[in-house]
């Protein structure tokens, strides 16, 4: 893309113009924080159970002594020894938001459908201090809208990011708030999905700051273009279209 160069006092009018935009927009986004505070709250009512590190979990107990409780719904189903790469770009980001959020009355929990044991072994090779959790056998995930059984799927009656329709995966991403009373009672009080929670990744922040911004131009034109798990940028292989890592195929000895 050619550019267009000026002097230094052409760049400031030019600079100048977009910064109005730019504040216009953080004040619609200070108005648009505000009423997503003001949305009403649902009551729980159902015994949602987790299994932890430390035995089985209530939903209630998640909070971890703490009144404001985001989980996020992580694409890990069973089975799997990869996490979605999206999913763990996300979590590197929030690692480092934790010592800052729980001194704010706030607790972070990833809630997967893969047991226990497959947490924690992701959990371990990727360096993660954050809590996990598994809903395996549980209806957590599917009740917020997060996870959809093989009927909705083949039917394309899936409900994800407030429409339905299909869906590529049994498990997609998202953020579900809920803070609980003085009395223990819990409240959902919002979700987000697909890029609804962006702006947790910072990296993206700081690209769209960038001369070549996100630079996301295929074949995917999203972050599976060039974003991996942390410990494989060295490696062969690349990200497909539903967030999995694919890696290179072994290139054949000479004998046989």
């Amino acid at each position: 893309m050619q550019h267009k160069i000026v002097s230094r006092d052409e760049w400031l009018e030019a600079r100048k113009a977009l910064l109005a935009k730019e504040k216009a927009m953080t004040r619609q986004r200070d108005e648009l924080s505000a009423q997503r505070r003001e949305l009403p709250w649902v009551k729980i009512e159902k015994a949602y159970v987790f299994d932890t590190p430390s035995g089985e979990r209530t939903l209630a107990d998640l909070f971890d002594g703490r009144s404001q409780l985001i989980v996020k719904h992580f694409m890990l189903p069973p089975g799997a020894k990869d996490g979605c790469v999206g999913c763990s770009f996300e979590t590197d980001h929030i690692e480092s938001a934790l010592q800052h959020i729980e001194h704010h009355d706030v607790t972070f929990v990833n809630v997967a459908r893969a047991t226990l044991p497959e947490i924690e072994a992701y959990k371990r090779r990727m360096g993660w201090h954050c809590k996990w959790v598994s809903s395996y056998g549980s209806d957590f995930n599917y009740d917020f809208d997060a996870s959809f059984t093989k009927e909705q799927m083949e039917s394309g009656e899936a409900f994800y990011n407030y429409r339905k329709g299909k869906v590529p995966l049994e498990d997609l991403s998202g953020f579900s708030i809920f803070i609980k009373n003085d009395k223990g009672e819990v409240f959902h009080t919002y979700s987000t999905f697909g890029r609804g929670a962006e702006e947790v990744m910072s990296s993206y922040m700081l690209l769209d700051m960038t001369p070549k911004g996100r630079n996301e131009n295929g074949p995917n034109f999203d972050l599976t273009d060039w974003v991996r798990h942390h410990d494989r940028y060295e490696l062969d292989g690349h990200v497909n279209d539903k967030g999995q890592w694919v890696a290179a195929p072994a290139l054949a000895g000479c004998c046989h």
